[in-house]
């Protein structure tokens, strides 16, 4: 039997490198794969493996001190849903491209939002609206993931990467929010430990985050509460279901039917996910996307060229 961990903690972190030494060096003894951040500011992870290993995983990485307190999520999966361990060091946990902005003690980010759990959310969102206010729930992930799943009405910034977060943040088309309680969501919670404290020193006056993030008020509510659709999820599943009530939200970005898969283009080095459909599958696996024709526009020699044409051929 195999499982997955998902884990992260903002801890001060003297020397990095010898914790990406010790992780790599523990996680290869078990056999686990993954993908391991390392940074300053603490570590981020996501590794699976057999059982009996990923148990062992996590009471190692536990009697190291600054991570005793750390929690671990349990998921369905395995060292299959990875393609290999990666282990590395950058200078921030979540890369919003401004470490110098981001403070970090031994009880986390300084200057987060308040956190709430699942049940909170709901008693805070009745509370406001007794009050005659209505809360507004904001996307701390990637635009794409919100494709398949997000909360009802929820604020989604227009970002490809989480650096594009500041730029939304500084244009002036949140200001409305500033005087309005926030509710800030990402996929584990790691992301908004940063986002709400980057939006507090903007002028955002009440701004919320969700223990555990999606993960845990998924397993909390289900597709009973606030949730709509399903959650992207960064190994070869893609996506996960909360339960077999929840609705397909997305659209194939060809004919608009339901659909919650992602597809590459047919270009084996393009990194942009597209929603199709299983009657419209077949055009990423023979068309190139946008990006990718503007990119070969702009640089007809592109080393991906010959790799595209030969992909074409029959």
């Amino acid at each position: 039997m195999s499982r997955i961990v998902l884990y992260y903690t903002f801890t001060p972190l003297a020397d990095p490198e010898a914790v990406k030494l010790w992780q790599h060096t523990l996680c290869r003894e078990l056999g686990l794969k993954g993908r391991i951040l390392i940074s300053p500011q603490g570590i981020n992870g996501t590794v699976g493996g057999e059982i009996k290993a990923v148990k062992q995983y996590v009471k190692q990485t536990r009697a190291y001190a600054p991570f005793q307190d750390m929690t671990f999520k349990w998921s369905d999966g395995g060292a299959e849903d990875f393609p290999r361990l990666s282990v590395k060091v950058r200078p921030e946990v979540v890369a919003f491209g401004v470490p110098d902005e981001i403070e970090v003690d031994s009880d986390g980010v300084v200057g987060g939002g308040v956190h709430l759990k699942p049940e909170q959310v709901h008693e805070l969102v009745e509370q406001k609206r007794a009050e005659g206010v209505e809360v507004s729930f904001f996307d701390g992930r990637n635009a794409m993931e919100a494709q398949i799943g997000r909360f009802k009405n929820a604020v989604v910034p227009e970002t490809e990467t989480t650096r594009d977060f500041i730029a939304e943040l500084d244009s002036g088309k949140y200001d409305h929010l500033k005087d309005q309680p926030v509710v800030t969501y990402c996929t584990g919670g790691i992301r908004c430990e940063v986002l709400s404290s980057l939006m507090r020193r903007r002028g955002f006056e009440e701004v919320y985050q969700i223990d555990g993030g999606i993960v845990r008020y998924g397993e909390t509510f289900g597709d009973e509460g606030l949730w709509e659709g399903e959650l992207y999820v960064f190994d070869s599943r893609m996506n996960t279901r909360f339960s077999a009530e929840s609705k397909t939200i997305g659209e194939c970005t060809h004919c608009g039917s339901p659909t919650s898969t992602f597809y590459n283009c047919m270009d084996r080095g393009c990194s942009t996910l597209q929603l199709y459909c299983d009657q419209c599958r077949h055009i990423p696996e023979t068309t190139r996307c946008r990006t990718c024709e503007v990119r070969l526009q702009q640089d007809p020699a592109h080393p991906n060229t010959g790799l595209l044409e030969k992909v074409r051929r029959p």
